[in-house]
């Protein structure tokens, strides 16, 4: 624009000069050329100040989305069992919190690209408990902003086929649920949120996922990833799991019945012979959601494993697990937007493990409640209440007593 307004500077002075040296110019003549020149200067003006908005405005934004939020977790305990506490059944009080932030561009109707970034502190009571499956699975630990997922997802229109690749969250395609599957608005405990007995990769690493939807009421889940989530030696270690997603078209109610298999074939060991150190780990189950009423939804998992191997480094092995819960809507009292949310689940241990050890090994359960209460449409509060009987298969050095954790979440969405 500079060198523009330069050019209108020179042609006036040298305009001038020809008319005083030359005098074969009108002074009316150069009057008009000059307002000529004034109008392709303007117009050249506004075609340079289009191309720029078309190139931030149109195409940059257009499609662009950005969330944030933030969790903060307040949780107490009685009768707390981690192996760190100065002495047995000591009570606990604890917070952590979490930071999202989510970039979601859609590329019209044929893909789309999204990056999730996560911060967040306190172990919350996670480092206090010794359980099967923990209190808080919000809890990350780290203060950093780290990048926790980061894809690209393509949409065939030939077939009906996605392809996603790139750093992946397992959890994020199998034994999904939609009423138990979201820490920072539905159940916190970690056996609600998914069931233990998955093996999944060690972080959010290397992968491609395949989702093909032949029927309305099909859909199958691929996916394969790297197991030790290092980025190195991908096909060494691999994370494997196929999931099938029914849903019924005879039921008036929206459902997803999901059956999935998996298989994690890093080292593991077996519990009666040590020196097997090269087997794998696999399993199945069901996460099932079923929609009763405007007002009431139903959700089960089940899960099993193979119980004779436990993963290298680890300390246990589970066989079985099951959980079951409501989610009922603040509409039947006047607050839509509100929700409630009760569930029950056991982990029984692997019996290998148990005999191998010499170990009582009985099943953890777990009882939880919460009610989301939605402030505004940027606040909402959660007090949330745990019991957890026979904590570690009554086999932590301790304590074996019931636990309770009664806690306060808030969630701000931005």
């Amino acid at each position: 624009m500079r060198y523009l307004k330069i050019g209108v500077g020179l042609l006036f002075f040298f305009s001038f000069f020809n008319k005083a040296k030359l005098g074969f110019a009108e002074e009316e003549e150069i009057r008009q050329e000059i307002e000529r020149l004034k109008q392709r200067i303007t117009q050249l003006e506004a075609r340079l100040g289009e191309e720029d908005t078309g190139k931030i405005g149109s195409d940059f934004f257009k499609g662009l989305n950005i969330s944030a939020g933030a969790t903060f977790i307040f949780q107490a305990t009685y009768n707390a069992n981690g192996d760190n506490l100065s002495k047995k059944g000591e009570d606990v009080a604890d917070t952590s919190y979490s930071v999202d932030v989510e970039l979601e561009k859609e590329f019209s109707d044929y893909g789309r690209a999204y990056l999730h970034f996560e911060a967040g502190g306190g172990e919350g009571l996670t480092d206090e408990l010794k359980l099967f499956s923990n209190v808080n699975a919000d809890v990350t630990g780290d203060e950093n902003f780290d990048l926790i997922e980061a894809y690209y997802e393509h949409y065939f229109k030939s077939i009906p086929l996605i392809l996603t690749f790139g750093k992946l969250d397992a959890t994020v395609y199998i034994d999904t649920n939609e009423y138990a599957n979201d820490e920072t608005t539905q159940f916190l405990g970690d056996s609600f949120k998914n069931s233990p007995l998955i093996e999944f990769p060690d972080d959010n690493g290397p992968g491609l996922r395949l989702s093909f939807k032949p029927k309305r009421f099909l859909e199958i889940e691929l996916l394969a990833m790297d197991a030790n989530s290092d980025w190195e030696d991908l096909f060494d270690n691999m994370f494997l799991a196929v999931q099938c997603n029914f849903k019924p078209q005879g039921f008036s109610r929206p459902g997803n019945y999901r059956l999935y298999v998996w298989l994690n074939d890093k080292n593991h060991v077996k519990w009666k012979e040590p020196a097997s150190t090269k087997k794998r780990g696999y399993g199945l189950g069901v996460s099932i959601d079923q929609e009763l009423t405007n007002s009431l939804g139903l959700f089960l998992r089940y899960g099993w494993q193979n119980p004779k191997v436990y993963l290298q480094g680890e300390e246990t092995s589970f066989e079985h697990f099951w959980s079951i819960g409501l989610q009922i809507s603040g509409n039947l009292w006047g607050r839509e937007q509100d929700s409630l949310g009760l569930a029950f689940s056991q982990i029984y241990p692997s019996s290998d493990y148990k005999e191998a050890n010499s170990f009582k090994a009985k099943p953890e359960e777990h009882l939880e409640a919460y009610y989301n209460f939605r402030i505004n449409e940027h606040l909402a509060l959660s007090p949330d209440f745990q019991v957890i009987w026979e904590p570690y298969g009554r086999d932590a050095p301790k304590g074996e007593d019931t636990i309770f954790v009664g806690g306060l979440r808030a969630q701000i969405d931005f």
